[in-house]
């Protein structure tokens, strides 16, 4: 359940109302209108009507007022939920608008995001060279890399293009950043060829497809249930970073069979967290508010889906002929 507060000019008081009371709100406080004739309008949403009530408001009152949509830790007396165990798990408890709030954050290319990649690069390269596990986690929980990707499939499933194209230049920058610093260690430090967690990193089978996809869809669900909690298993699960830093110590060391493996898996985690995502925002209903918005959505959607399925079909055959190639030597 979500407090909302609605500013508005005092016109609207009596439809705001209709509305909330349409979609089984409690309205439970108004305002005395101010000097420039606006209303405080506060109500009680439960998780299973906030989109449709939201939708419904800002089809009535379009740009010319707020929507304020504020936390609660509690709510008392407490009210029993009326919708059916099957509905409850139907619904997504979070709304577009706290998603796009939520996720956005995380495809700015700023300085914060550029220093979080530079600190997690080289921390992830000193645990993979000492062959130390509890340093390669600590690096995969900042995962910097993992917030665009979700914000491209989040652009996607929202016809949203500009936010699509800040997450993949948020996206190629971060790699570009990592992949350099990981070359440049690479070159200056001896490569420790018997560290178990840098080895892992240039060895992909499919069953790093399937822990991609899962997590990857993990990563969306605790989102839009607003279990954020499960981000950090879904962080250390699919991290980006590490084969990522694999890739640039290899290459700097002037490995490029082993080389050819950690760009495979860092290849095989894009694609299979982007696929993922956007089917499961797609099977959430996380879509846009008016007609036109869902077409173009849709459209954009259905392409991205087929884009990154032929990726994922096109990775899958690389790596068979990779075993196979390898069987043979």
């Amino acid at each position: 359940m979500k407090l909302i507060e609605v500013i508005t000019s005092a016109q609207n008081l009596k439809p705001v109302i209709s509305i909330a009371e349409q979609h089984d709100s409690e309205v439970n406080w108004i305002g005395s209108p101010d000097e420039k004739g606006r209303q405080l309008i506060r109500m009680l949403v439960s998780d299973e009507n906030r989109q449709s009530l939201l939708d419904a408001l800002q089809g009535l009152l379009g740009e010319s007022s707020k929507i304020l949509v504020l936390t609660l830790e509690a709510v008392l007396p407490r009210k029993e939920a009326e919708t059916s165990d099957a509905e409850a798990k139907e619904t997504v408890s979070t709304t577009r608008e706290e998603l796009y709030n939520d996720i956005v954050k995380n495809a700015h290319l700023d300085s914060t995001y550029l220093l979080l990649v530079f600190l997690s690069t080289v921390v992830v390269a000193i645990g993979l060279l000492e062959d130390n596990v509890a340093v390669v986690i600590g690096a995969m929980v900042i995962a910097p890399l993992l917030g665009p990707n979700i914000a491209l499939a989040l652009g996607a499933a929202l016809g949203d293009m500009p936010l699509m194209w800040k997450a993949i230049k948020t996206t190629i920058v971060g790699v570009a950043l990592a992949l350099l610093l990981s070359v440049i260690l690479g070159m200056l430090y001896p490569l420790n060829l018997d560290s178990h967690e840098l080895m892992a990193r240039t060895d992909v089978g499919l069953d790093s497809v399937a822990l991609a996809l899962a997590s990857g869809a993990a990563a969306v669900v605790s989102l839009t249930t607003g279990l954020a909690s499960v981000l950090v298993g879904v962080m250390v699960a699919v991290a980006l970073l590490p084969p990522t830093a694999t890739l640039g110590l290899m290459i700097g060391a002037g490995q490029p069979k082993l080389a050819v493996g950690a760009a495979l898996l860092l290849a095989v985690n894009i694609v299979c967290v982007n696929l993922a995502a956007k089917i499961v925002f797609w099977v959430r209903g996380v879509k846009p508010r008016s007609w036109l918005e869902k077409q173009k959505a849709n459209q954009s959607m259905v392409t991205y889906l087929v884009i990154w399925a032929l990726s994922l079909t096109l990775l899958v055959v690389v790596i068979f002929i990779r075993k196979g190639l390898l069987k043979g030597f």
